[in-house]
Parts: structure tokens; C-alpha cells; sequence
């Protein structure tokens, strides 16, 4: 989600929710939290992992709901210096449940809006008012939540991922490679460290997943000596780093504390490490962090287009198309769900719907 024009975080005066009627019972919350709130919400987060992300998202929020209420020209209204008065402005402090649960049912019944979209409207109006505003809402009582669409994965052939490996440059390919292969979701992948594979034991692991768990998977052997290849050019370029008097990466749950030297070793550097050094902001010490996770996500984009694929083609499309290869080969949900890291069988039970043989598992009359 996008913040807006950077200039607009920096409006000096109180946070202010609009109060338009749209309709019997529907109230319109929008929120706009300013630079005041901004530091003492940013005091707030320190000490929390990701206190910082949490607060950007509540902001990118908060602007576009006022964007939306009240049209831009509020917004720019507000910038210039004026008050709030005339636009319908009121304080967040003076309204409550009622027009909080009002919104929310807007959103789902009015606008259309996504449940995970709601969601994030209700946190977001939760976290502004317990750690800005220092209120607890209380109790919204039933609130009409959107309803989740069940949709099924987009899944390639076996000949359509060729045609999208022969797209891919270095180091995207080995990569993909992981994602099709490993069933990988794309931050698993380029957060692997070079102690996570296991060439001679055929697996991978996968360390704080989706869920906060670790497991095992399978490393395709037909990458073991690329994989190699791959951590030589890492221990190359981390030598470098140490020549330099750097060679430092960032650690998980603050295990700086606990083994001093492990920053500076190998075996914790990335896989795919970042071509450039930035400040751990736990430490204050240049790092060599891993790879963004954006710029493999637009080679696959860019990849599937130069390969002329007719289908929405993402990171997540090559983990649906190794799940529903291995069904199609005949490995059992169990084990599939165990490769993949789903918590509950169900979940994978999705790809039984676009196996080979069409939605229903079976083969058409015209087809025999």
C-alpha cells in the first residue's frame, strides 16, 4: 500500500476521522494521523521486531481512507495549513462502536471491499485508538464481515515452466528453480542461508515459516551444482566483505548475544545475498542483508510475459504448480501438505480442483 506524497506525513495538528452519512446508519471513519502522533506512535513501537512496519502500514491506511472520504481536496486543504472545520472533520475521540461498526459494514456492503481489506481497517482503527489516542473501543458487537472467495491456484505446465526457466538470468533461474522445485514461498527462498541446504541429504530447511515454523523439504538434485556453484560465489564475495572489515549479516531473535562471532560467519551468510551493504538498525552495523524479494518477483513477472504465457504468472504460481505436479505423479495430500508447510490438510486439498485432468479429476467424452 502506498503512503502518498512523503510531504503529507509531515502535517502538523491532531489526527481527525470524517463523519459523512452515506446512507441510514452508514458513517464514514477516516483517519489521518499526523507527524505528533507519528513520533509518539514510533516511541510506542520501539523495542517491538516489527513495530515500525506495523506503524507505516496504519498511515499508508489511515491517509487513503481520508483520501477517499473526503477527496483529495481535504487532504490538500489540511496540508495547506487549514483546519478541518467544513469538511466534516471531527476527532476520533468523540465517536465510538456504533460508527466504528457502521464503517466496517460499509466497507463489506457498500464498497465491495475485501475481508482481508476489512480486516486491516479494523486493525488499523484499533491499534490509532489504543496506542495514539489511548481508548479502547470496546465492543462492536456483530459486525457484517466480508466473505473470503474460495479461488483456485493458477498452476503451469511442465512445458510452461521450461518456457519460463529459458526467460530467467542469473540468479533467477536457480532460484525458481527452488520455488518449483522446494515448493518454496519466495521470502523462504531468498531468506535461505547457506547452512540450510543439505546437497548430500537431498533437503532443505526452512527456518521461521509461515506460522513462525521450521521444516524440511526437498532439494532437487538436478540444482545441486548450481547450489555449489552458488555458495562458492557467496563465500567469494563474503571474503571480500571481510578483507574490507565488514562481513557482517543480521542474525534472528538477537543470537548476536548469544554467539558473538556468528555474524561474521559463513555458514549464517545468505544464499542470495544483497549487492549492497545497509544498517542493521538492531545492531547499527553495515550488513549484508539477502536479496529483495521484489526483484525475483519481477523477473518471474517479466519472465512469463518474454515467454508468452497466457496466464497470471507470480512467485506463488511455481509452489501451486509443484504441489499440483507431485499430485499428479501420485504423492499422497499428507505428504504434500508436510513439504509445503500447511497447517491443516484442507488447505492443500485445493489442488485435488486443477490437476491434469481437468477440475473435476476426470477426463472429457470428446477427449477419448
Amino acid at each position: 500500500m502506498v503512503l502518498g506524497n512523503p510531504e503529507n506525513q509531515g502535517m502538523a495538528g491532531t489526527a481527525f476521522i470524517s463523519h459523512h452519512d452515506r446512507g441510514p446508519g452508514a458513517h464514514k471513519i477516516a483517519v489521518q494521523a499526523h507527524r505528533h502522533h507519528l513520533g509518539l506512535a514510533s516511541r510506542q513501537c520501539q523495542g517491538l521486531a516489527h513495530g515500525g512496519l506495523h506503524l507505516v502500514a496504519v498511515l499508508a491506511l489511515a491517509y487513503l481512507e481520508l483520501h477517499r472520504a473526503v477527496g483529495p481536496g481535504a487532504v490538500a486543504g489540511l496540508v495547506e495549513g487549514q483546519t478541518a472545520e467544513g469538511h466534516g472533520l471531527v476527532h476520533p475521540a468523540t465517536l465510538g462502536p456504533p460508527e466504528v461498526r457502521a464503517f466496517l459494514e460499509e466497507l463489506a456492503i457498500r464498497r465491495h471491499l475485501s475481508a482481508s481489506s476489512q480486516n486491516q481497517a479494523l486493525n488499523a482503527l484499533v491499534f490509532l485508538y489504543r496506542h495514539v489516542l489511548g481508548l479502547e473501543l470496546g465492543d462492536l458487537g456483530s459486525v457484517e464481515r466480508a466473505r473470503r472467495p474460495q479461488r483456485l491456484p493458477v498452476v503451469l505446465s511442465r512445458d510452461e515452466v521450461r518456457r519460463l526457466f529459458a526467460e530467467l538470468h542469473r540468479p533467477y533461474p536457480l532460484m525458481a528453480g527452488l520455488l518449483y522445485g522446494a515448493g518454496l514461498r519466495v521470502n523462504e527462498c531468498i531468506q535461505l542461508r547457506i547452512k540450510d541446504v543439505d546437497i548430500d541429504n537431498r533437503q532443505l530447511m526452512v527456518r521461521d515459516g509461515k506460522g513462525g515454523r521450521d521444516r524440511y523439504t526437498l532439494l532437487p538434485m538436478s540444482l545441486g551444482s548450481e547450489l555449489q556453484a552458488q555458495a562458492e560465489r557467496v563465500r567469494r564475495l563474503h571474503r571480500r566483505d571481510l578483507e574490507d572489515g565488514k562481513g557482517y549479516v543480521d542474525l534472528p531473535c538477537a543470537f548476536d548475544r548469544k554467539a558473538s562471532t556468528a555474524a561474521r560467519d559463513f555458514l549464517w551468510q545468505y544464499l542470495f545475498p544483497s549487492s549492497t551493504l545497509t544498517i542493521d538498525p538492531a545492531t547499527n552495523r553495515e550488513v549484508r542483508t539477502h536479496l529483495h524479494a521484489t526483484a525475483l518477483q519481477k523477473a518471474i513477472k517479466r519472465a512469463g510475459a518474454e515467454a508468452g504465457l497466457q496466464k497470471r504468472v507470480s512467485c506463488h504460481t511455481l509452489r501451486h504448480s509443484f504441489a499440483t505436479h507431485l499430485l499428479e505423479t501420485g504423492v499422497d495430500l499428507r505428504t504434500i501438505q508436510r513439504l509445503l508447510g500447511h497447517k491443516d490438510v484442507r488447505t492443500t486439498m485445493i489442488y485435488t480442483h486443477v490437476v491434469a485432468k481437468g477440475p473435476f479429476g476426470i477426463i472429457s467424452p470428446l477427449d477419448r
